[in-house]
């Protein structure tokens, strides 16, 4: 079994004279930008990272570096410093960066500069399109961080609040913002009361591009832009290159730069390990793994969102302090939960997809993913919430025979086998790991419950809020967490105030947060 005492150590509090915290994330270890071609192929992983740059360096206003200097930023990663300089000139622009190495700064900073520059008018200047109401919050909050000084306007726009909320989008759309941040389905809600008008928009920015259409807002994208000038600047980011995201940039970007961040590695520090397992054995595992350690911050994900609260129930039985938050969890509820643990109130957090992307939450000490992952990234995104910031952190898998194969193909991703751990001897003999093992759900005794060892698309479809998460509400349309026919937002103007709660939270975007 991996030596726990010993990860304690490595991952023990810092110095606080040493601490990293609302400093820039550990840079990518590789980038570059080629030319964007029509058919825009698969990345290949980038020969070589670029110079980094400070930010005083790039090309930014005043303001802007003020709003950076006042948080304590200094030096850009590699794709702030690949990004920043041809947003700025007025390029479209293709960002491919896997979670952690900076995304959201990269495009708000540059952003924020323009509309700066620009001055003047009161239509909605930006359109941020993202997947889920969680990161639309994250970029609100950031821009109110970064925006202090030069005054920028915005406003989440996002299922889930009342009345009242919807009411300040209204407003906010109508009489002009300088950046909206938006969930696909809510903006079309508002669109279908025809007040909105995107006919002088800047920019469109399309985040977490690859997780948009992973749950099917492809029309729905496709919708708004046809509403937007087709003279503005459009910004796609995305985790992955595939095929589908190349043919979405054709349609919608004009002679794109492209710039690409290496793809699909943990962060070095992390500790991986991964323990085979029969399906009845995993609830004593987790808690064998949680139980008197000393974590303060520990997130447990599942693939199933009908087996979250029975982990949850499992480790409060155990005595341990535990919270959970899924798709189904009303939005008030999931933002309670979401700050609680962020101020160490939770110890550990078990969670579906929908934080494994793009939540920035500051020193996560270990990962553990009670099921292998959906699909081979969300591998990388889930433990890339850990080790972050130039810390150490641990990442642990517990598969079963029936996810082995699928667990080698992580393996083959991330470039390096993984370490096999034997279970505990109270627990009794695990599996032998066979990466050649048929795919197939359940472990022992076909066991299909309590987490199962399946591989359930609930949480990986599901991710900010699932496909179906609201028809109960009476809508029938797809959602992402209710912003279809929820309620969410709230329209505020950051000219007089400011992100100073929250710079050192902010931290975390400008070095990589998303």
């Amino acid at each position: 079994m991996i030596d726990m005492h010993s990860a304690n150590e490595e991952l023990a509090p810092q110095d606080a004279s040493k601490s990293t915290e609302g400093q820039p994330e550990a840079e990518a270890q590789e980038a570059l930008t080629p030319d964007a071609t029509e058919d825009t192929p698969e990345a290949e992983a980038p020969p070589e990272e670029p110079k980094k740059l400070p930010f005083r360096e790039l090309p930014l206003c005043g303001p802007v570096q003020e709003g950076l200097e006042s948080m304590g930023f200094e030096m850009a990663t590699p794709i702030q410093t690949l990004a920043i300089p041809p947003i700025t000139e007025g390029k479209d622009l293709i960002g491919i960066a896997q979670t952690g190495t900076g995304k959201t700064a990269a495009f708000l900073l540059p952003t924020m500069h323009n509309i700066y520059e620009r001055g003047g008018g009161d239509h909605i200047k930006c359109l941020i399109i993202t997947p889920t109401r969680e990161l639309a919050l994250q970029i609100d909050q950031a821009t109110e961080g970064f925006g202090y000084f030069s005054g920028t306007s915005s406003v989440a726009i996002y299922g889930g609040g009342s009345g009242s909320d919807f009411d300040r989008e209204k407003n906010a759309l109508t009489t002009g913002v300088d950046i909206a941040i938006v969930t696909p389905g809510r903006m079309i809600s508002h669109m279908n009361l025809g007040y909105v008008d995107l006919s002088k928009l800047e920019v469109l920015i399309l985040d977490e591009a690859d997780r948009m259409l992973d749950m099917g807002f492809l029309g729905d994208i496709n919708r708004i832009a046809e509403h937007c000038s087709p003279e503005r600047q459009t910004l796609l980011f995305s985790a992955t290159m595939p095929e589908r995201i190349g043919k979405l940039a054709n349609s919608m970007l004009k002679d794109p730069v492209t710039v690409q961040i290496a793809l699909s590695r943990p962060a070095e520090k992390v500790i991986q390990a991964a323990y085979p397992v029969h399906d009845d054995q995993k609830p004593k595992l987790l808690v064998s793994l949680l139980k008197d350690r000393g974590f303060k911050s520990v997130i447990v994900f599942s693939s199933r969102k009908r087996s979250i609260a029975v982990i949850a129930r499992s480790l409060a039985k155990a005595g341990l302090n535990v919270g959970s938050i899924s798709s189904d969890l009303e939005q008030k509820d999931r933002e309670d939960v979401m700050r609680r643990f962020r101020n160490r109130k939770i110890h550990i957090l078990v969670a579906t997809d929908v934080v494994s992307r793009g939540i920035d939450i500051d020193n996560i000490e270990m990962v553990i993913n009670y099921d292998v992952p959906p699909n081979e990234e969300d591998y990388v995104h889930r433990i890339g919430r850990t080790a972050r910031a130039e810390r150490s952190g641990m990442g642990i898998t517990l598969i079963t025979p029936g996810e082995m194969r699928n667990f080698s193909k992580i393996e083959k991703l991330i470039g390096m086998e993984v370490r096999k751990e034997p279970l505990p001897a109270e627990l009794g003999e695990g599996p032998k790991y066979d990466p050649n093992a048929p795919s197939h759900r359940g472990g022992r005794g076909g066991n299909r419950g309590g987490g199962g060892g399946g591989r359930g698309r609930d949480g990986h479809r599901g991710g900010g809020g699932g496909r179906n998460n609201d028809r109960r509400k009476g809508g029938g349309h797809r959602s992402e967490g209710g912003n279809r026919n929820g309620q969410g937002g709230g329209d505020r103007n950051r000219g007089g105030k400011g992100g100073s709660e929250r710079g050192g939270q902010k931290g975390g975007h400008a070095g990589g947060s998303n």
